[in-house]
């Protein structure tokens, strides 16, 4: 069994390179940083092989297929990804372009690349880290939760046309609230609250593909969350939401 992780190097990533390799998983993983990706190689059980890649770059996302591909791979994980709060007039276009095109052009693009091998043999998994941010939009954080709904819809989609031919590639997005990664510092940003640990958010997200389950939440306050949001009237959750990253960015400083 191999897997190929996106993003592997820290929080989410890096949680399930553990958690797969300790169930006798060789892995494949994939990021900018060689020199993490190195070290955490060294201490993973299984055959690990590596690929530097940037993947804001599409041709990075395609050199990553093509380096790969011949390899027998069972399960892709779509994890890298970052964020930016602020006023979208006020974040600069650059940033969030890049953002674009990690958090959605990238797994997009694999996506696409990877089922479609894994529809020929008609066996393999793919799990999108999505969020739950996909479920609504984010003032504050517009991009980033903008993006998320597309990798959430995508793959609900996808995951659909897979079930209606009978099919037994199953393709999965793993939603978490807030998990206790460096994605809030990278973001620029301090969490409102407590996030889970990654070890929790990746071993539900493990868990609920080889189920077989869809939209994967993994935790009673993700839970909690989805049926709020479902309760309450957009005309709420929207300043609510505001309210929240506005926290964030206060607490951080800016």
């Amino acid at each position: 069994m191999r897997a190929l992780i996106t993003g592997a190097t820290s929080g989410i990533g890096k949680a399930f390179a553990l958690l797969l390799s300790q169930r006798g998983f060789d892995l494949i993983l994939a990021s900018r940083n060689t020199a993490k990706m190195r070290k955490l190689q060294k201490i993973l059980p299984t055959h690990v092989d590596i690929v530097t890649v940037d993947l804001t770059k599409e041709a990075d996302c395609y050199h990553l297929y093509k380096t790969v591909k011949d390899m027998p791979i069972d399960l892709v994980i779509n994890n890298a990804g970052m964020g930016a709060v602020g006023q979208f007039a006020e974040i600069p276009l650059e940033k969030e372009l890049d953002m674009l095109n990690l958090n959605v052009r990238a797994v997009h693009i694999l996506t696409k690349l990877f089922l479609q091998d894994f529809v020929r043999r008609d066996y393999g998994y793919i799990l999108n880290v999505a969020s739950s941010a996909g479920f609504i939009a984010g003032p504050l954080m517009a991009s980033y939760y903008a993006g998320k709904n597309y990798v959430l819809r995508l793959t609900q989609a996808v995951a659909e046309e897979l079930r209606q031919e009978g099919s037994r590639v199953m393709v999965s997005a793993l939603c978490p609230g807030p998990v206790d990664t460096d994605f809030n510092r990278n973001a620029n940003a301090k969490s409102a609250v407590k996030g889970i640990s990654p070890k929790k958010a990746a071993a539900a997200g493990l868990k609920g593909v080889f189920a077989g389950k869809t939209v994967i939440l993994p935790d009673g306050g993700t839970y909690a969350t989805r049926l709020m949001q479902r309760i309450l009237p957009e005309k709420c959750l929207l300043p609510l939401t505001y309210a929240i990253q506005k926290r964030k960015e206060d607490e951080h400083g800016t």
